[in-house]
């Protein structure tokens, strides 16, 4: 056989399967109900969970909560897992953050719940990042708080 033959039939098996494939796809598009919409709920949680690095039913997973649930039950659970692993109770600071992604996710999935909430804060009383400064207090000297 010579080369040509080799890469005709080659080239005619490489169309026939990339054209039966977007047969197929053009089919299921054609079937599928609100094909356009779906496509575009896809892509509206994809760049979600891009945003917040996890899905929703993993964010109320990882809270959880139910999809109903109020923002107190959210928030009531996210203080008491937060706490929890609080890295000086011999907590994860890993799972802490997961703690803290799921409740970022469920605020981008339902601002009008977080919107209408009592002054709402990034973490409950007691976390690392509002005593860092009690702590930077603590560890300097007396000499320190002299020059400062």
């Amino acid at each position: 056989m010579s080369l040509g033959k080799i890469l005709a039939g080659f080239v005619v098996g490489t169309v026939q399967v990339v054209g039966r494939a977007f047969a197929q796809a053009y089919r299921e598009a054609a079937a599928g109900k609100g094909g356009a919409s779906a496509a575009a709920n896809g892509a509206k949680n994809a760049a979600t969970k891009a945003r917040a690095g996890m899905t929703l039913e993993e964010a109320q997973k990882i809270l959880n909560v139910e999809p109903t649930a109020s923002y107190e039950e959210i928030m009531k659970s996210y203080e008491n897992l937060f706490k929890i692993n609080e890295k000086k109770a011999g907590g994860s600071f890993y799972l802490q953050s997961k703690v803290y992604r799921a409740k970022e996710r469920l605020e981008l999935e339902h601002p009008e719940l977080f919107a209408q909430a009592p002054s709402p804060t990034d973490s409950p009383k007691g976390d690392a990042s509002a005593s860092s400064n009690d702590t930077a207090a603590a560890d300097s000297t007396p000499e320190d708080k002299a020059s400062k």
